[in-house]
This record gives C-alpha cells, sequence and structure tokens, in this order.
C-alpha cells in the first residue's frame, strides 16, 4: 500500500486542476493505522462547492490504494488561509496563467483595519503590476478576474485570505 499522506496529497483540486489538495494547503492531516485512514480538509471558504466531490475523490483514491475503512473529515478551524499554499503550488498558478495571492504578513496583536486600494496584483505573463480587476468573482467565488494593459492579456487570481 502506498503512503496514505501521499495519497491524500496527490488528490488534484477539481477547480483548479494544475493543484493537488495537498499544494493547495487544504489537506490538513492524514492518520493511518491498521487499514483505517482518517484525512481530515479544511475548505478555502466556508461554502466552497467544490468540498463534496473533493471530499468523494479523495476517499476514492485512499481506497483505491489499499484502505477500506476510510473517513473524511472537515474542519472549519483555524480556517484556511492562502499561505498554505505551497511554493510549488504557487509556481504551478502562475505557469498556469493564474496570479498567486502575495504572502500575509505575520503579525501578532490586532490587525488593523484600512480601507482603500489593495496590494496591485501583478500579472503572471508579463510581470506588471499595473493591472485593472474586471470582476471580483471569476469562474469560482475564490478566484477574481483582471486584466492586464501591457501585455494586453487577461487573467485570474487567487483571492488571498
Amino acid at each position: 500500500m502506498r503512503d496514505a499522506w501521499a495519497v491524500a496529497a496527490d488528490t488534484p483540486d477539481p477547480e483548479l486542476p494544475m493543484l493537488t489538495i495537498g499544494e493547495l494547503g487544504i489537506l490538513r492531516a492524514v492518520d493511518a493505522a491498521d487499514g483505517r485512514v482518517v484525512a481530515t480538509i479544511t475548505p478555502t471558504y466556508s461554502g466552497c462547492p467544490a468540498m463534496r466531490e473533493i471530499t468523494s475523490d479523495l476517499e476514492h483514491r485512499l481506497r483505491a490504494a489499499g484502505y477500506q475503512d476510510v473517513e473524511i473529515r472537515t474542519r472549519l478551524a483555524p480556517p484556511w488561509t492562502s499561505d498554505w499554499i505551497s511554493a510549488a503550488g504557487r509556481r504551478k498558478l502562475a505557469a498556469a496563467g493564474i496570479t498567486p495571492p502575495l504572502p500575509v504578513p505575520r503579525r501578532s496583536g490586532p490587525i488593523p483595519l484600512t480601507l482603500g486600494r489593495r496590494e496591485p496584483i501583478s500579472c503572471p505573463r508579463c510581470g506588471s503590476t499595473d493591472t485593472t480587476t474586471t470582476a471580483v468573482f471569476g469562474a469560482t467565488a475564490c478566484k477574481s478576474l483582471h486584466r492586464c494593459p501591457h501585455c494586453g492579456e487577461p487573467f485570474e487570481s487567487i483571492k488571498g485570505k
């Protein structure tokens, strides 16, 4: 039998098929003992419609790898953050023309509320930060749509948290 973590981590994300759930950071834990596997996942946001399919795919892959007693749990706390996307995942997003979110600065204590312009979204094709948002939601709620006036290309961005 293949290692349960490796099997689970290789499960593709249905909305971002260039990434696995391991690279996306939604796979939180895999506990395997005596043929039983409990995998824990955290959605990118609480209403993520892909969770049902991810759960089904994950269970199917673990069973196909020889684990017959499989349980998939969903953990909502702590909430997913785009900081959990691996370096490989960020490279794959950029290679697919999707701008990965900027890392969230580490802080201790209260986080100040700032209103106004957000950090610029850089174009994954030419790197320009002089881009415009064309829609706050893309094909899925976790992506937004943008256009780069320098290279003329539209692109998607993963929303950071």
